[in-house]
Formats: structure tokens, sequence, C-alpha cells
């Protein structure tokens, strides 16, 4: 099977250009959702189907009914910018899809209707995803393109601004970019309220006293709720620095106890991906809060024990033991399931955990086995005295 993929805007057929007209005319089969559909001319030849459900086993499906017919699958704007582009690329590789035609993007057309430039504008896509991964964004000052799910997604984002502390955000409503239903509404967070045609873009300019959070590791442990479980912040940026978090790359948090190092290093790029291993039911449902909060809603949260609850994840690319090193079997399971070149680092505070890393330590060479004492400046009667924190042992390795 041969595919061109169409991107069409909301201006239709009479926005196509030259060349994605024809691949349309050339085609026997096109691909696309009912709205994309109901866009073409009443004098395409070509078979026109919707877009299967589930998406991913249709299109498998249907390249393969469809053998080497020529075929076009729509897209809206431009099908790499959270389109069907990358789905298909996916699920069909490279070589199957012949050639692109972009149009422009919604968020092209939201930045020109905005006069936003593009070096100082983010854009967030919350299309069949939740709605909290907008928090990890909000500064004073940012400028946000949200793409919405649906006509009620702008009263959701709304109320996210507004109990973050951003209810004075302005938002900007743009409807049917480029068509001649294009229209625009603005308010303040606060004062939102009603339902948006489907086909909106928001635009945000952040405003309000927040908090907001760093970008950088070893946010202030306020970020979190906890029950007193909590890699502690001079001690998690050393954690994360050793970690040394890549674009796209998974880790586990084993004994996540608050889940603050899954939730930094998912922060750390919004590809990044994490699994928090954790088995306190009330301290699962801690970490699903703090994840929401700072804007990681899709962190993977796994309530069972190591090593039992290790054994179906994928593999991953960095391992943190922050709690459990001592239960038999916990270390050698994730040493085990790490890929080669990750790495691994496990915290201890007990002498027991302390005399297992260092064992480790001698086993593995190369590794590093670190012993953190953080003091804190606090009142002792009218002066000021340092108050020791518990020290933490730490061993990182790369597994060779």
């Amino acid at each position: 099977m041969t595919v061109t993929v169409v991107g069409i805007g909301a201006d239709g057929w009479d926005g196509l250009s030259p060349r994605a007209r024809t691949a349309v005319e050339r085609a026997e089969l096109v691909l696309g959702s009912p709205r994309q559909l109901g866009l073409l001319p009443s004098g395409i030849e070509a078979e026109q189907r919707e877009l299967p459900s589930p998406l991913r086993e249709g299109l498998a499906s249907f390249a393969q009914e469809a053998g080497s017919r020529p075929a076009v699958v729509l897209a809206s704007g431009d099908p790499f910018l959270s389109g069907i582009g990358s789905t298909l690329l996916d699920v069909l590789g490279a070589d199957a899809i012949e050639d692109v035609v972009p149009a422009v993007s919604s968020v092209t057309l939201a930045r020109a209707a905005m006069r936003w430039a593009a070096e100082s504008t983010s854009w967030v896509s919350l299309v069949g995803r939740d709605a909290y991964r907008l928090l990890r964004h909000l500064e004073p000052g940012a400028r946000l393109l949200v793409l919405v799910s649906d006509t009620t997604t702008a009263t959701h984002v709304a109320a996210i601004l507004t109990a973050a502390g951003f209810g004075e955000s302005r938002i900007t409503a743009l409807s049917d970019l480029g068509s001649a239903e294009e229209s625009r509404r603005d308010a303040l967070a606060r004062m939102w309220h009603g339902k948006t045609p489907p086909l909106t873009v928001l635009a945000i300019e952040c405003d309000g006293p927040g908090p907001w959070w760093s970008r950088t590791a070893g946010l202030d442990d306020d970020a979190f709720e906890n029950d007193g479980q909590l890699t502690k912040r001079d001690v998690r940026a050393s954690a994360l620095a050793r970690l040394a978090p890549r674009a796209g790359e998974l880790l586990w948090d084993v004994g996540a106890g608050a889940g603050s190092v899954a939730i930094e290093w998912m922060r750390a790029h919004p590809r990044n991906r994490a699994v928090a291993i954790e088995r306190h039911p009330e301290r699962a449902a801690r970490i699903r809060r703090n994840a929401e909060r700072l804007g990681v809603p899709e962190l993977e949260i796994v309530e069972g024990t190591a090593p039992e609850a290790l054994g179906d994840l994928p593999r991953p690319d960095a391992v943190f033991v922050g709690g459990g090193a001592t239960r038999e079997g916990v270390l050698d399971a994730a040493w085990e399931a790490l890929v080669p070149a990750g790495r691994f680092l496990a915290h201890g505070v007990t002498i027991e955990t302390e005399s297992l890393l260092a064992s480790w330590h001698d086993r593995h060479e190369g590794g590093e086995l670190t012993r953190i004492s953080v003091e804190h400046a606090e009142p002792i009667g009218g002066f000021t005295g340092w108050s020791p924190s518990r020290a933490v042992t730490q061993w990182s390795a790369i597994k060779r």
C-alpha cells in the first residue's frame, strides 16, 4: 500500500494546494474523519471511508485490504503536529508513505491571530490527553497555545488555571481558524464559562501568583504532599543528577513514597516516562495527586511489592530504588531488568541498607558510593545552630 497524507484545514477544498488536490483526485481510497470527508467536493470518485476505531488496529487492517491501490489519508492541518502522521509512521512505516502534503497548522494560524512569535510561544495538545499536563507549563508571562479535546475543554482548563493560582490568566478561544465561521472569545480564567466549538485553540497568557515550580531538579519539599516518606530536596537533586534523564527514556522508581523522583524525571522532558512502584495504597493515591498537581498525570503507578511487581514492566533506562532495597531480590531484579548502559541508583538510611549498598559497590566496579549529609540552620534559644538531617548513603552505577 502506498499512502499520501494530505493536510486539510477548516477552509476545506478551496484551501488545498494544486499538489494536494491532485493527490486526492488520483486516489482510489480516501480515509478521513467525517468532518474532513465532508470538506471534499462531490466530484471526488475515490471510495471514501471514515477513520477506523480503534485507530491503530484499523489502520493496519486497512493497509492490508487496500493492497496496491493508491490511497490518501486526510489529516487536520500539519499531519505531524499532534496529528495522524505520527501514527501512520508507527503502524505502516516510512516506506509506506509515498508523500506528505501538509496544510497550515492550527498552531500557526493561532500564533498569527494572536501576533505571537514562535520562539516565545509553547503549545500543548490536550487531544486525548489529561488536561493536568498543562500545569507543568505554568509560569508568569508564559504564552501557551492549547489544542482542545472537545467543547468542554476550555472550561476544564480555566478551572485548572484558577485552582493553581493563575485565575488572572487571559484565555482567548480561537475557533474554526481559516474558515468563514472563524470566531474569537476572550475572558479571564476565573471568569470563564460555557462551551467552545469543537475546532478550537486556546491562547493563554499566564498571569497570577502561582505557586509555580522551577524547571530544574530539586523542587521544594512543599511541592509534594507526603507522609514523611519523601526523598528530600538536596538529596533528590543529587539523585536526578546521577540518574541523568534523557528525552524519551523510562525510569523505574521503586518504593516511590511520594513519587518525587519519578515526577521530577518526567518534568525533565515532555517525552520522558516513569513507573512508580509503591506497595502502600494511600501512598499510591498520594503519588497520583502529586503527579497531577505538578503536571505529569501520565505517570504510571503500580501498586504492589517489589520484586514481584516488577515482572511485567517494560525494561527501564534508569532505576531508582528509594525504599525496600533490603527486601530479598529487589536490587537483583531491578539490575537485571535495566538496559545496557542504563543508570542505577539506590538510597539507604539504615546500617543494614548501607552494608548492602557497600557490598554492591564491591561487586560492580566503577560504581560510585556516596554519603550525603545535609544540615539546615534552625533557632536554638535566641541563637541559630545547625540541625542535621538523616544521612543518606547513595550507590550509583552504569550497567556495563
